[in-house]
């Protein structure tokens, strides 16, 4: 008599986990305090192109900070490449006030699935305790409102008012304002992708 094959068993997936409070420890040591010398920022330090700063705050459904968010910053140099010119970044928020600061160089239009143009923007992805996977944003700026109307990451925005909410606040030449709110009336956009 033949043994009955036994059934296959397989792993239960396991629960995503969120980033909890030693996320900094391990991805930006120097800003957990540990006397490690590393550049945090960008390594848009040596690109050419138009410096400029972009400063911050992630927001709960509350409207307080998220002190202990951190961002990826990820872009296309000044003339809209990427790949091996791809800049990327990372800054955690300030424990004190949340606040967080990128210093870059403004990127340029660049080509979308199709060739279409995408409008200059930043892509952001945000990391805190309680979010199990990362979000994903971008930030555009002000001063391309004719870009805005053909991007077609923009345009896949049902709720057009809700487009807003991924333009900076332009503060004055080379410097702009973004606030990501994770829920609320003003919930930033973010995208599946």
């Amino acid at each position: 008599m033949g043994e009955k094959p036994m059934p296959v068993e397989y792993l239960k997936e396991t629960p995503s986990q969120t980033a909890g409070p030693y996320v900094h420890i391990g991805t930006l040591p120097a800003h957990a305090g540990l006397p490690v010398r590393q550049n945090e920022t960008l390594n848009a330090i040596e690109a050419p192109g138009e410096r400029i700063v972009v400063e911050g705050i992630v927001l709960d459904g509350s409207g307080a900070p998220v002190k202990d968010a951190m961002i990826e910053l990820y872009q296309a140099d000044s003339k809209g490449q990427v790949g091996e010119h791809t800049l990327w970044g990372r800054a955690a928020a300030m424990f004190e006030t949340g606040e967080l600061r990128f210093d870059t160089v403004r990127p340029g239009a660049l080509a979308w699935r199709g060739g279409k143009m995408q409008a200059p923007h930043l892509t952001l992805l945000i990391f805190a305790r309680g979010i199990n996977i990362h979000l994903h944003t971008r930030m555009y700026f002000p001063e391309d409102e004719a870009a805005h109307q053909v991007d077609p990451a923009l345009n896949r925005i049902e709720q057009v008012q809700r487009r807003k909410t991924l333009i900076a606040e332009k503060k004055k030449d080379g410097h702009y304002r973004f606030v990501i709110r994770l829920q609320g009336d003003q919930e930033t956009v973010f995208f599946d992708m």
